[in-house]
């Protein structure tokens, strides 16, 4: 076909995620590629029985079109359970539900970035976010994080010769690859450097309860004075992510743009899966959930980081998350970990090359693995598998 589309779209490239769990898909594949929650800790017993209830008394509201902003009890759940518990103080005016936080990333690059504008962010960063950000044509300045996260006196720098900068995108929590977190200090540095230069933050939260060792710290938000912060929320990874349910809170003016763009783009999210997740949280704990879900995910990250010490060659390096679902693995310079995952996947095991994560290109030498996905059988036959793979190249 002969069919001329957008500049826009040349921009557009599949998902290298996507592209492979498709390979991942046989069963005798042991993968450690995507983000995916344990699908045996969905509550499938007690959605069924919500459903039921739900279709029963309400279900003329549930199969009709909604509200834009989202159904009105989900987003009082959101704000007083949520995002109280992050340190927020909100109201529902303040809360848009849209489908998956995924959709919140696309837009707020629709809202803030012109072509050749300069979005910050850390390095590595999340790759879904950069691949919705980029159909946008912007230029990305990268951040060095160290073991507090993202390094705040570099941001400053970078903002000041970069004076197009217009957003800032973060991700605090269990950082999505590097399974690094923001230190307390800093959430509140960046909350003065956004206000400082009105520069909009985008805080993507979507592991922040995910917490296996200590308190949770609070959101960017929490020390938001100027309502500069942007907070994006979903319940993908501590509920069901096939209901597809993310939120924005961000200040009424800003908010109320979201809304707009929303209403180009889809009406506004699902009535029905809104409904059954707020009549779940009414009837259940989502908290005691949350718990079992961490209970088993943290005897997963160490089983995986044990078998990685005990397995992988010494001089290999990777990082210690404190919740989340990732970590995050260097090998030596020279190493293009793709030619890795090629050889791992002839012994049907896979992860994610690492140098997607990085927007400028570069840093092939590392790849990112999941350990939330896979049964403790697996992940230790699984890293057994990658560690006669890597040696090869050591």
């Amino acid at each position: 076909m002969n069919v001329e589309f957008s500049d826009r779209t040349s921009k557009l490239k599949a998902s290298e995620i996507r592209e492979l769990l498709k390979l991942t898909q046989k069963p005798e594949v042991i993968s450690f590629a995507g983000g995916l929650p344990a699908p045996e800790l969905f509550p499938i017993k007690r959605i069924e029985e919500v459903t039921k209830q739900v279709l029963e008394e309400k279900g003329e509201i549930a199969l009709q079109y909604s509200t834009t902003e989202g159904y009105a009890p989900l987003r009082e759940i959101i704000v007083n359970e949520r995002m109280a518990k992050n340190g927020v103080n909100t109201t529902i005016e303040n809360i848009l539900i849209t489908n998956g936080s995924q959709q919140a990333l696309e837009f707020s690059a629709k809202l803030f970035v012109n072509k050749d504008d300069v979005i910050i962010c850390e390095s590595p960063s999340y790759l879904g976010a950069l691949n919705a950000f980029k159909a946008y044509e912007p230029k990305f300045v990268e951040i060095p994080m160290d073991d507090d996260g993202m390094q705040m006196d570099k941001l400053e720098e970078a903002i000041k010769n970069n004076p197009n900068t217009k957003m800032i995108y973060t991700i605090p929590d269990f950082q999505n690859p590097s399974g690094k977190t923001m230190s307390i200090e800093r959430r509140k540095k960046l909350a003065e450097i956004g206000a400082k230069y009105k520069i909009p933050i985008i805080e993507d939260s979507p592991y922040g309860e995910l917490i296996f060792e200590g308190k949770p710290y609070p959101c960017v938000k929490s020390f938001d004075k100027e309502g500069y912060v942007i907070t994006l929320g979903t319940f993908s990874k501590t509920f069901c992510p096939g209901f597809r349910i993310g939120w924005v809170c961000a200040s009424k003016e800003i908010l109320q743009k979201y809304i707009l763009v929303k209403q180009g783009a889809d009406l506004q999210a699902n009535t029905f899966t809104q409904m059954i997740a707020a009549e779940f949280m009414q009837k259940y704990s989502l908290d005691e959930h949350i718990k079992k879900i961490i209970d088993v995910y943290k005897k997963r990250r160490d089983l995986m980081l044990e078998s990685m010490e005990k397995y992988f060659p010494k001089e290999i390096t990777f990082t210690y998350p404190k919740g989340g679902l990732f970590t995050w693995v260097n090998l030596k310079e020279g190493i293009d970990a793709v030619d890795v995952n090629v050889d791992a996947l002839k012994q049907n095991v896979a992860f994610v090359p690492g140098g997607s994560f990085f927007p400028n290109g570069g840093n092939k030498n590392h790849f990112r693995l999941n350990y939330s996905t896979m049964d403790e059988e697996h992940i230790v036959e699984g890293i057994k598998r990658l560690a006669s793979v890597i040696k090869k190249y050591y």
